[in-house]
C-alpha cells in the first residue's frame, strides 16, 4: 500500500535539519525561517507551499536555491521531451496523487521530477512502485502538472483505475448501459469523477467549447480555445468507456440515454472547485457513436465594459450616444461566436438603472444579469421570438433586447416596438454592416419601415490578442503590405507577430477582443436603403461618411501590437 502524501509535522530532528537546510539556501531570512519551523501544517499543506502561499519566495526561484544547498538539478518540463519506456515506470495513479513525473533512467537509476524535496514518503513510494533506485529532480509543480496531463492524458490516473477495477468490460454499448449503474460508481475512481475532471482543465485552458467526438479506434477529445480547436492528450484506453462517458453526461444533461438515434440537446449546471459553471450540452449520432458538444459558460461571469470590447474611441462615442436614445433598433451582426452578445450586455449593462425596464428574449440567457427582466426561448412549448417578443410589449418595458431575428415576424415585431417608443437591440447573421440592411429587405421587410427605425449597425469579429510574454516584432514586405491594403508608410507602424510560451501554452496569444465596423443610418444612407440599393453601395457611402471597415479597424489593432496581421487576415473579407 503506498504512503500518503499528506505532508506530516515533522519531529524535532527533522525540523532542525529543515532550518539548516533553509539557511544553507539562503533563500530566506531567519524570521521567515522562524514562521515557517513554527507553522502548525494541519491541511496537508507542503513546505514549499507554505513559503510560496506566505509570499517569502516564487516557487521557482525557492526550488532553485533549495537544488543547490541539496545538490538537486532544477528542470524546466517544457523543455524536455519523455519516452514512453520512462512513462511506463510510473503508474499513473502514482504519478497523479504524489505530483510527480518520471524523467529518464540512468545507470538503474530512475530521475524523478517533483516539487516538494521535502517530503521523505515520496521516495519511498516510488521505489516500492518501480522497483529502482530514485533520484529526485525538482521543477515547479504548474510545470509538472502540465506534464502529466501532456504525458499521461487528463484523467489518466481515473482511467486507470476504472480499468484496473474491470468496472466495464469492451462490449457493446447497449451491454454496458444494463450492466453498469453510473450513479453507484466509486466517487474516486468513476466516469463521473472523469468528466470532471475534463471540464475542469477546460476550464483552466479557458475553452469556451468541448467536443467528445467518437473516432474509429480511439475517443478524441478537443478545446475551443480563443476560437481554435486544439486536440488535448487523453489516455490511450479511453475508448472502451465512451459508451459510459457519453451516457453520464446525458444523465447529467437531463436527456434520454437510451435514445442515440436523434440529435438532443440539454443543460448541465455544475459547481467545480468552487466555480459554478452552466454547460450547454448537444448530441448528434455518427457512425461511431454519439458525438456530444459542451458550451462552457461562467455563471456570474463579470460583464465587459463597452470600453473594455475593443471598440475605438470615436466608434465608443457612438455607441454611448445611439444607447442613450428612447427608441430604434440598434443590429449587431457576425457569425456564430463573433461577440454579438457580449457586445449587446455590455450596451445593457450600460444603461441598465432603477428607472429603465428592460426585458430580453434569448436563446440561452448566456448571462444572468441583475435588475434585467430575461426571458428563455423555448419552442417545444411554442415560446419563440417572435411569441415572446409580442407579450413583452404588454410588460410595458423602455428597452427589449432580442436574442437573433431569423424570420419575418420577429423582424416586423421589433421594428413596430422601435417605432412605438421602445429601444430595440438584437443580432442578424451577416458578413458586414451593410449586409443587415439587404437582409431585413429579403425577409420582406419594407425599406422605409427599415430607414425610420434601424439607428445603426454593427459588424464584428473576434481577433486573438497577442501574448505580452512572447509576441516580436516582425517586418514584412512592403510589396505584401500593398497587396493586402495595409497602410504603410506612417514611419512608427511596427507589426508583431505570435511566437508561443508557457505563459500561453504555446499558442502565442491570449485571450480575444473585437474588432468593429459601425455603420450609422444617418442622412446620407436612408435614401439608399428606400431606393433598394446594394450592401457594396451603401458600405461605400457610409465609409464616405468615416466608417471604418472591420479589416481597417483590424490594422489599426495590428499597429497597436494588440495582435497580429495573419489574425485579422483570418476573420475578415478584402475590403470592395
Amino acid at each position: 500500500m503506498l504512503a500518503s502524501n499528506t505532508p506530516a509535522s515533522p519531529p524535532p530532528a527533522a525540523r532542525t535539519r529543515l532550518a539548516e537546510i533553509l539557511t544553507r539556501s539562503g533563500a530566506l531570512t531567519e524570521d521567515q525561517i522562524k514562521t515557517v519551523l513554527g507553522r502548525k501544517n494541519d491541511g496537508g499543506v507542503s513546505v514549499v507551499q507554505m513559503i510560496v502561499e506566505a509570499g517569502f519566495a516564487s516557487e521557482p526561484d525557492f526550488l532553485a536555491a533549495i537544488g543547490k544547498a541539496l545538490g538537486m538539478p532544477c528542470v524546466r518540463l517544457n523543455e524536455v521531451g519523455i519516452g514512453n519506456d520512462v512513462l511506463s515506470r510510473l503508474p499513473a495513479k502514482v504519478v497523479f496523487q504524489y505530483n510527480v513525473i518520471p524523467l529518464k533512467v540512468e545507470n538503474g537509476t530512475l530521475q524523478v521530477v517533483t516539487s516538494d524535496p521535502f517530503n521523505a514518503h515520496v521516495i519511498d513510494a516510488l521505489r516500492l512502485v518501480s522497483g529502482m533506485r530514485i533520484k529526485l529532480i525538482l521543477s515547479p509543480s504548474a510545470d509538472i502538472g502540465k506534464a502529466i496531463n501532456k504525458f499521461y492524458g487528463v484523467g489518466a490516473d481515473t482511467v486507470e483505475r476504472l480499468i484496473e477495477d474491470n468496472v466495464i468490460e469492451e462490449e457493446s454499448p447497449e451491454s454496458i448501459l444494463t450492466k453498469v449503474d453510473l450513479s453507484d460508481l466509486d466517487q474516486e475512481a468513476s466516469i463521473v469523477k472523469f468528466v470532471n475532471q475534463v471540464v475542469w482543465e477546460a476550464y483552466k485552458d479557458r475553452a469556451t467549447d468541448i467536443h467528445f467526438e467518437p473516432m474509429e479506434d480511439e475517443l478524441r477529445i478537443r478545446y475551443r480555445v480563443d476560437g481554435v480547436l486544439h486536440q488535448t492528450s487523453m489516455p490511450p484506453q479511453l475508448k472502451r468507456f465512451q459508451a459510459a462517458i457519453i451516457s453520464r453526461i446525458k444523465v447529467m444533461a437531463g436527456m434520454d440515454i437510451a435514445e442515440k438515434r436523434k440529435p438532443q440537446d440539454g443543460r448541465i449546471g455544475l459547481n467545480i472547485h468552487g466555480e459554478n459553471l452552466d454547460i450547454r450540452v448537444s448530441t448528434i449520432p455518427t457512425v461511431y457513436g454519439e458525438s456530444v458538444s459542451l458550451r462552457l459558460l461562467t455563471r456570474g461571469a463579470g460583464l465587459l465594459e463597452l470600453s473594455d470590447i475593443g471598440l475605438n474611441k470615436s466608434d465608443e462615442k457612438i455607441i454611448r450616444k445611439l444607447i442613450e436614445k428612447p427608441h430604434g433598433i440598434l443590429l449587431v451582426t457576425g457569425p456564430t461566436g463573433s461577440g454579438k452578445s457580449t457586445t449587446l450586455y455590455s450596451c445593457l449593462h450600460t444603461i441598465n438603472s432603477i428607472d429603465q425596464r428592460i426585458i430580453t428574449v434569448e436563446e440561452p440567457i448566456e448571462y444572468e444579469m441583475p435588475g434585467i427582466n430575461q426571458i428563455a426561448v423555448r419552442p417545444e412549448i411554442g415560446l419563440t421570438f417572435a411569441v415572446g417578443l409580442r407579450h413583452i410589449l404588454r410588460q410595458d418595458p423602455d428597452v427589449i433586447m432580442v436574442g437573433e431575428i431569423r424570420d419575418y415576424e420577429t423582424a416586423e415585431i421589433a421594428i413596430r416596438a422601435s417605432m412605438t417608443g421602445h429601444l430595440v437591440f438584437s443580432t442578424l447573421h451577416t458578413n458586414d454592416a451593410a449586409g443587415a440592411i439587404t437582409r431585413l429587405t429579403d425577409m420582406r421587410i419594407e425599406p422605409f419601415l427599415i430607414a425610420s427605425s434601424v439607428e445603426a449597425v454593427i459588424a464584428q469579429r473576434l481577433v486573438r490578442v497577442l501574448c505580452d510574454a512572447c509576441k516580436k516584432p516582425h517586418v514584412y514586405e512592403e510589396s505584401f503590405l500593398k497587396e493586402i491594403n495595409f497602410p504603410v508608410g506612417d514611419g512608427d507602424a511596427v507589426c508583431y507577430e505570435s511566437v508561443g510560451c508557457e505563459k500561453c501554452r504555446k499558442t502565442g496569444f491570449m485571450g480575444r477582443r473585437g474588432i468593429f465596423e459601425v455603420l450609422v443610418v444617418d442622412d446620407a444612407v436612408r435614401p439608399l436603403i428606400l431606393g433598394r440599393e446594394s450592401s457594396s453601395a451603401i458600405k461605400q457611402v457610409a465609409v464616405k461618411q468615416g466608417m471604418r471597415t472591420l479589416r481597417e479597424d483590424g490594422w489599426v489593432k495590428v499597429k497597436a501590437g494588440r495582435t497580429s496581421l495573419e489574425e485579422v487576415l483570418r476573420v475578415t473579407e478584402e475590403d470592395a
